[in-house]
């Protein structure tokens, strides 16, 4: 019999990936997300320490939870991200440790990165013409193109391109970009904009269903429906009967939130039971203040009755307002 435990939350959903904000800041600034000239960042007294995120991690792994993403901000401006992966790795029963990046930084890192524990990596890139790359996230195009190569080279796989689909920015794009993911054996994934944020809610403007993508590639492609391994909410298809999967990220016009099998922590230790909403439990003042861990597992469980049925970004884009930057991706 198998007695190992397991979060639910009060609508049955098994939950067992969390995404983990390992900073706030990011070297880019992209204004759909943490647009130029702002500066929400937590202080750093307020960071968790790495102990504290270890120790919050090896619970939620007692828990059941055997997934992690590592996110941002941008991971890998933190000086010691490589280490704490390594100690991260080393959690007894975390079985699959990725990340999220925006590649800028990932050329000197990506060696170093595989040896030390992750898996996978998910790199956002939503243009590949270097003028509007810079447009979009004020930074240049070609450190990212060289974090890719590596990571390639350093034998990750899947290595995942996440591109914002943004009407009147970047929406012409689609076919180049499927194009570059298939010369280099990159997995595709096309995602609509979510108001989380006032710079979100702005980027609201640019909003474009993602059903007018699949339709317009499907006019050249032989979309077939497929599986990629992740944990995830993308509805992958394979491409003209070929090894490149196009995945379809459709927070707006179809929901997943029916199969929701993640909750999200901030870099300052707060946890998140929903991208949409702002329900969550904070941690940090807890682990200050001498709490064990039995006690810790009883405030996670409990906290995940907290979990909503779904998100209202349609009825109320309003809602959230804090930055996507501090949520964990």
């Amino acid at each position: 019999m198998d007695n190992k435990p397991c979060l639910t939350d009060s609508y049955g959903r098994l939950v067992n990936y969390i995404r983990v904000s390992v900073t706030d800041k990011c070297n880019l600034r992209c204004f759909y997300c943490l647009p130029k000239g702002q500066h929400p960042f937590a202080a750093k007294a307020d960071y968790l320490h790495p102990d504290e995120l270890i120790r919050i991690l090896r619970v939620f792994a007692q828990l059941g939870v055997a997934n992690v993403r590592l996110t941002g901000g941008e991971p890998l401006v933190r000086k010691d991200f490589p280490d704490l992966v390594k100690r991260i790795q080393q959690i007894d029963g975390i079985n699959d440790l990725s990340l999220s990046t925006n590649a800028s930084l990932l050329a000197e890192q990506a060696a170093q990165l595989q040896q030390n524990g992750i898996k996978r990596i998910n790199v956002s890139l939503d243009s590949l013409q270097a003028k509007r790359f810079k447009q979009i996230t004020h930074g240049e195009l070609a450190p990212v193109l060289a974090g890719l190569m590596a990571a390639k080279e350093a034998g990750f796989f899947p290595i995942k391109i996440n591109m914002v689909v943004m009407r009147h920015v970047n929406d012409d794009e689609v076919v180049d970009m499927v194009a570059f993911c298939q010369q280099h054996g990159f997995t595709l994934r096309f995602i609509e904009t979510m108001p989380v944020g006032g710079s979100g809610q702005q980027a609201g403007d640019h909003y474009i269903d993602l059903a007018e993508i699949q339709q317009r590639l499907a006019q050249d492609y032989q979309l077939v429906p497929s599986i990629v391994a992740g944990n995830g909410p993308a509805r992958y298809f394979r491409v003209n009967n070929s090894a490149l999967h196009i995945g379809f990220i459709t927070p707006m016009s179809q929901h997943f939130c029916e199969t929701c099998n993640r909750v999200r922590l901030s870099v300052d230790g707060t946890l998140y039971l929903c991208l949409g909403k702002n329900h969550s439990q904070p941690l940090r003042p807890w682990l200050r203040q001498g709490i064990d861990d039995g006690r810790l597992q009883q405030l996670i469980i409990q906290a995940l009755a907290l979990k909503p049925k779904q998100h209202n970004f349609n009825d109320n884009p309003h809602e959230v307002i804090r930055f996507m930057s501090s949520t964990g991706g």
